[in-house]
């Protein structure tokens, strides 16, 4: 059994004892979570939604919260002496999932 949803502009492929990384949700590590954008729900047949399944819900664990690799941002022009670097780490929070109710 798996669904898709949505979270943070993104959407996930989950299913039971997933951990996934999304977008920072501000929570406490061991606080659940409940994602309402479900966008398909597969439990031997398919069903998608329109635009989500109606009463689906899937419910999950903060596992932590923390910051991703640094990306380099580097801009450059030849000829004329000018160079700038940055550095940029993107917050995630970590969720475990545990139910998928459909």
């Amino acid at each position: 059994m798996y669904a898709i949803i949505a979270t943070g502009g993104k959407q996930y492929k989950v299913a039971e004892g997933d951990i996934i990384r999304v977008e920072k949700l501000g929570l406490e590590a061991g606080e659940a979570v409940t994602f309402d954008q479900v966008l398909a729900v597969n439990n031997g047949e398919l069903s998608v939604g329109s635009p989500t399944v109606a009463g689906a819900t899937v419910t999950g664990s903060v596992v932590k919260e923390g910051r991703g690799k640094k990306v380099i941002v580097y801009k450059y022009k030849s000829k004329t002496g000018y160079h700038k670097k940055a550095g940029h780490r993107q917050t995630y929070t970590q969720v475990k999932i545990e139910k998928i109710n459909a």
